[in-house]
């Protein structure tokens, strides 16, 4: 129901109630006003039947008693009274005392009102309106028989005038009616009122939820699914005319390092900043969505050709490159744009939104501020990322992930200590894939946590058969930390049998930059169960020192980049690596390092105290079957005499 329906109906009703209020008062004052006008018509007929003596001798028409007439005069002078009659049984009037005179009449007139009271031994009585000339305006008229031995002797009629009194009655009717219309009005429209305000306030709920179905709440702009149908619409109708459409994709470069450095407040306003812009920059009939974060879609519809959309993406990168101002904060950006055009490069919304997206992933890959657009050779680059994803999704459903374990060695003894569980996956054709290409994919489709889970649970299980004291590093991806994987780390452990304290979890400082506090209390329950926490690449983030005294790690690994650049005439890296292993012992942290590739760097970190080391240079990763001939190969190498320690040898190819 419309606002103006709803405002209708309430006066509709309001006016009913007060309409249905003067009926009920009108009718109640009428029918009480005719009560008393009878009563009092009656009342006065009465009296004069009882104290008019002669009354039989005036209806046989004689002349009445002196007493008689004084009391006639009185009453017609004194009394509301306008008029008398007396009238025989017979019904013929005669006589008539007003204000005018008391006489006889002349002419008898025949009153059936009369004749019928003496008929009937009843006496009746009407109010009627009057030509205010011979009669009164509203009077009242009884007729009331007069008996002697139980007959009828005579009829007296009294006629009193109650114009006066109803003008009374009915100003008081006005009165009351007035009140009560007002305290109708008052008790209907507090509650309608505040029905209709909670109408108007359903309505505004209604349409501000029809609204945010199908916009972005932050920035008010369409949302993905509300620019898909607007998408839609726009190609066929580029279909059926022949025209051409236009997607670009808008990415602000480096957006998380604004939450980072001053609050997610600040990159909230930064997109509520952005989307004003290009607002400001598109025409009025182009559409414009936000798709994600910081990603931003405008659709060009009846574009004069691809000089058009190049022109307006070449406007957004010069309006991007000038600096937010937010909370007294210069922010300089730039942006990235990836454009995609159809019919050209994709008939459905969807394939034309990721042609865009290919396109984005061009110019960031290029150095970003820039615009590109889609070309066929990103096509097979996006055929091929298709192709990824299903392997990713039909090898987590087969369990044909595989692991590889890679030594964990000591420096000072040279022995294995545990191994790295690195994942490992096959194209459907046989080849290996790059964990750095099909890793970030699984968490983008939202597979990690399965794969994940697999993969610590295969690791636990391979790393129950080995000797004891060899332990067992297995990665967790950010995406891990929704809440379960305390409950995946537990049930592991559980259903392989192995010691919390043979197991190593890894984490990256990225996942520390999300949300601290929930990370941090689930890290707390990791380390209760027993498990040692690692963090890994170390270094490479501006703020890892933060995290240090905010945990208590159990081990770092230095990152592999420090150690590949380690130079014999260039002492900067090396002090960085040797402040770092003297922080790690100073927190009780055990501090190992990746990348050892030659005997050099191994005998420089030696030299600076590094408790462990991993690289190609020990061993490269290996599949579960050469774990127990590696360790086999280690003890013989150790020991002059093998056969002296048959008992180990055993255990070890077990």
């Amino acid at each position: 129901m419309t606002i103006r329906r709803t405002a209708l109906l309430i006066v509709l009703v309001l006016a009913a109630l007060i309409g249905g209020t003067l009926a009920v008062v009108k009718y109640t004052t009428d029918y009480l006003l005719h009560q008393h006008a009878v009563a009092i018509a009656q009342r006065w007929a009465r009296l004069l039947g009882e104290n008019i003596g002669d009354l039989e001798q005036i209806a046989a028409g004689q002349q009445p008693s002196s007493r008689s007439m004084t009391f006639f005069d009185w009453t017609v002078h004194g009394g509301d009274v306008y008029r008398y009659e007396i009238f025989n049984r017979q019904g013929y009037s005669q006589l008539v005392a007003d204000h005018h005179q008391t006489a006889l009449v002349d002419v008898s007139e025949f009153r059936p009102e009369a004749a019928a009271a003496a008929k009937t031994d009843t006496m009746s009585a009407a109010v009627k309106e009057g030509d205010a000339q011979e009669l009164p305006a509203f009077y009242a008229e009884a007729y009331v028989p007069v008996l002697s031995a139980g007959h009828p002797i005579a009829v007296v009629a009294a006629i009193v005038d109650q114009t006066d009194e109803r003008k009374r009655v009915y100003h008081t009717f006005l009165v009351a009616a007035g009140f009560l219309c007002a305290l109708t009005s008052l008790a209907f429209m507090v509650p309608a009122g505040a029905w209709y305000r909670r109408t108007l306030e359903k309505e505004r709920v209604d349409a501000e939820i029809n609204f945010l179905a199908k916009h972005d709440p932050m920035t008010r702009l369409a949302n993905r699914a509300h620019l898909t149908e607007h998408l839609t619409e726009a190609l066929d109708r580029a279909v059926r005319t022949g025209g051409e459409i236009a997607i670009l994709h808008v990415d602000l470069d480096h957006f998380k390092d604004i939450n980072d450095r001053l609050g997610h407040h600040a990159g909230d306003t930064v997109i509520r900043l952005m989307g004003d812009r290009i607002r400001e920059t598109t025409r009025a009939g182009d559409i414009i969505a936000r798709l994600a974060g910081d990603e931003f879609a405008i659709v060009q519809t009846d574009i004069a050709g691809k000089a058009e959309t190049e022109k307006l993406a070449q406007r957004l990168l010069e309006i991007m490159a000038q600096p937010f101002i937010v909370g007294g904060h210069e922010i300089p950006t730039t942006a990235s744009i990836g454009i995609a055009l159809a019919p050209l490069d994709g008939r459905d919304p969807e394939r034309l939104i990721r042609s865009a997206d290919l396109a984005l992933s061009k110019c960031q890959s290029d150095g970003r501020n820039c615009c590109r657009f889609f070309t066929p050779d990103l096509d097979a680059e996006l055929q091929a990322r298709l192709a990824l994803e299903t392997r990713i999704r039909e090898a987590t459903h087969k369990e044909e992930f595989e692991l590889y374990f890679q030594p964990l060695v000591d420096v000072a003894t040279a022995r294995t200590t545990g191994f790295e569980a690195l994942l490992r996956l096959r194209a459907a054709n046989g080849s290996p894939v790059s964990p750095m290409t099909f890793i970030p994919i699984a968490e983008q489709i939202g597979m990690i946590g399965r794969i994940g889970a697999w993969a610590l649970r295969q690791a636990c299980r391979t790393a129950a058969q080995w000797p004891d004291g060899l332990t067992v590093a297995v990665n967790l991806s950010p995406m891990q930390f929704d809440g379960t994987i305390v409950g995946t780390v537990r049930s592991a452990l559980d259903e392989t049998g192995l010691d919390p304290g043979r197991l190593q979890l890894e984490i990256t400082e990225s996942l520390l930059l999300e949300d601290t506090e929930t990370v941090m209390s689930q890290l707390v329950e990791l380390k209760a169960i027993g498990v040692a926490i690692a963090m890994d690449d170390f270094g490479t983030g501006y703020s890892s020192m933060s995290y240090l005294w905010r945990f208590p790690f159990d081990k770092i690994k230095i990152d592999r980049s420090f150690i590949q650049n380690l130079q014999d005439a260039d002492t900067s890296v090396e002090t960085v690596v040797r402040t770092i292993i003297h922080l790690g012992h100073s927190l009780k942290m055990r501090v190992t390092v990746e990348g050892v590739e030659d005997g050099r760097q191994l005998d420089l970190i030696r030299s600076l105290g590094c408790d462990e080391a991993q690289g190609y240079y020990l061993a490269r990763p290996m599949p579960t079957c050469d774990v127990a001939a590696h360790l086999l190969g280690e003890l013989m190498r150790t020991h002059a005499k093998p056969a002296a320690e048959p008992r180990r040898i055993l255990q070890l190819v077990r």
